[in-house]
């Protein structure tokens, strides 16, 4: 059983900050990759940014230049930097977890309000 629970959501106002953690716990894996996904109304659910447990990461087009993912193993934890806060990023952020065993795992998600 992995459990993923995210924290640091809220309101912000355009161009504040904003950071987002998932805590990681059950079964894990030393080899896995973790990531943001987000939701806003109205749209599909898309990539923001991943990183693997070796640092390796990957940005959705829109997160380039704003948002910084980063991890720490020994905590089994992910953050989401995110600056420069637009309207636009208005959505639900939810936690990925891949273990490269068939199956993702995904927190419950928190809500991130930019306020314009």
């Amino acid at each position: 059983q992995v459990q993923l629970v995210e924290s640091g959501g809220g309101l912000v106002q355009a161009g504040g900050s904003l950071r987002l953690s998932c805590a990681a716990s059950g079964r894990l894996l030393k080899s896995n990759l973790m990531g943001w996904h987000r939701q806003a109304p109205g749209k599909q659910r898309e990539l923001v940014a991943s990183i693997t447990s070796g640092g390796l990461t990957n940005y959705a087009d829109s997160a380039k230049g704003r948002f910084t993912i980063s991890r720490d193993n020994t905590k089994n934890m992910v953050y989401l930097q995110m600056n420069s806060l637009k309207p636009e990023d208005t959505a639900v952020y939810y936690c990925l977890l891949n273990q490269f065993t068939g199956r993702d795992y995904w927190g419950q998600g928190t809500q991130v309000t930019v306020s314009s």
